[in-house]
């Protein structure tokens, strides 16, 4: 053992065990979840659904909605100085 690993005691050695494998659980759930998201959005194509609009709409969705509607009157007023409104 070095010096990092006898300083610390039992207690905290199994805490760290026990945080180690509880983010590693985490992390599998994560990409089970990133999995199904991912099947839902193949079903919603297969539906017809535009899915890049679709996305668009769970982004938006997350936001508040006066939040939203000051980046939505922002982003006018940029695209009409750049001319393209």
């Amino acid at each position: 053992m070095d010096a990092g690993t006898t300083a610390l005691n039992e207690t905290t050695r199994e805490k760290l065990r026990q945080t180690v494998e509880r983010v590693e659980r985490l992390e599998e759930e994560k990409k089970e979840v990133a999995e199904q998201i991912k099947e839902v959005y193949a079903e919603a194509k297969a539906f017809g659904f535009d899915t890049k609009a679709l996305r668009q709409v769970v982004r938006l969705r997350k936001i508040d909605r006066a939040e939203r509607e000051e980046q939505e009157m922002l982003l006018d007023v940029y695209l009409q100085a750049v001319g393209e409104i």
